[in-house]
């Protein structure tokens, strides 16, 4: 199946003045239609950086420095602003963590909806407002008809959580980008709004990048991820592949932290230390100096991504040393 979405290459620098940070090192990826990648890893790893660069949000002074990011065989990160507007919204949505900073709290969220659908598509005022109201029911605003008027601080949080949705889905897009989308959530409502994503995009074929530190959101919704650590992909593959045999130490460290209501009372493991600052990156694997199983050569020599079995890995280990059965940790992340 030929991939909606391609990321090879990719690199993002931080010019600053003292030097030029490396934010994301050589990341690629393919998703295709209708497909879930799930992105996880600790905060400061590159997930949500990698999602502002392929919707060409990045802020000055990071860039793309090389790379290529294809949606649908367009050489999207080369297109100049004012066509990438264009394709934002209409063929590719983006949901992010906190609505209230994606909303407009000046507009009701129906003429929200109304501009974006009247900014992409052929609508009048009139079709797209209905189409509006059909949105809001769908992703299950009650009372979507008077909800239509309302401002953003008249709703609770996950109420604005699913109208970002219906903004997000508004045009139909092919690639939804979304980053963190239930942290901000009480719980039961982040269930609510992963199964409403997950139904989402599964009714319409829509390919989804979900950013998330969650494994237990990873092994509920994505088909494949992706684990980053310190500006790169260090083991990609299923999600039953990544989990239930994860090769890469950080991976299993990951795995072995997720809490599980059938392990009650087993101490959680922790991954020592803490992910490095842009300017303090180690040499050889960024990973080393946290890495329970290191070689002498993992703190000179960086490792490349290849292929080991089901999954691709970023690590010096053999991968008989560096692959652990976690079968019962499957069912541990979905418990989480």
């Amino acid at each position: 199946m030929s991939a909606l979405l391609s990321v090879a290459n990719l690199r993002v620098e931080i010019a600053t003045r003292r030097a030029t940070l490396v934010a994301i090192d050589d990341v690629s990826f393919d998703i295709s239609a209708g497909e879930v990648l799930g992105v996880v890893g600790e905060s400061g790893a590159g997930k949500s950086i990698t999602g502002t660069a392929i919707l060409g949000l990045l802020d000055h002074p990071a860039r793309i420095a090389a790379g290529r990011i294809m949606l649908d065989g367009q050489h999207i990160n080369a297109l100049p602003a004012a066509e990438m507007r264009k394709l934002r919204g209409k063929y590719i949505g983006a949901v992010f963590q906190d609505p209230l900073t994606c909303l407009n709290p000046l507009m009701s969220v129906g003429r929200q909806i109304v501009q974006t659908l009247t900014t992409h598509l052929d609508l009048t005022a009139s079709e797209a407002r209905s189409r509006a109201l059909r949105l809001l029911s769908e992703v299950g605003i009650p009372a979507a008809r008077e909800r239509l008027d309302s401002y953003p601080h008249e709703l609770s949080g996950g109420m604005r959580q699913r109208v970002v949705l219906a903004l997000a889905f508004a045009c139909a897009p092919k690639l939804i980008i979304a980053d963190e989308p239930t942290t901000a959530l009480d719980v039961s409502i982040q269930a609510q709004i992963i199964e409403l994503l997950k139904r989402m995009c599964r009714e319409r074929g829509t390919a989804v990048l979900l950013i998330t530190h969650d494994m237990g959101v990873i092994a509920d919704t994505a088909d494949r991820v992706a684990v980053m650590y310190a500006g790169r992909i260090v083991e990609l593959g299923s999600v039953a592949s990544v989990l239930r045999h994860p090769r890469h130490p950080y991976t299993r460290g990951l795995v072995a932290s997720i809490p599980s209501l059938r392990r009650r009372h087993v101490k959680l493991l922790q991954i020592a230390g803490s992910m490095p600052h842009l300017d303090a990156r180690p040499s050889g694997c960024a990973f080393h100096p946290r890495c329970p199983v290191r070689l002498p050569r993992c703190a000179i020599d960086r490792p490349e991504i290849h292929q080991v079995g089901n999954a691709s890995i970023a690590c010096w280990l053999p991968p008989d040393a560096s692959s652990t059965d976690t079968t019962s940790d499957k069912g541990v992340a979905t418990d989480a």
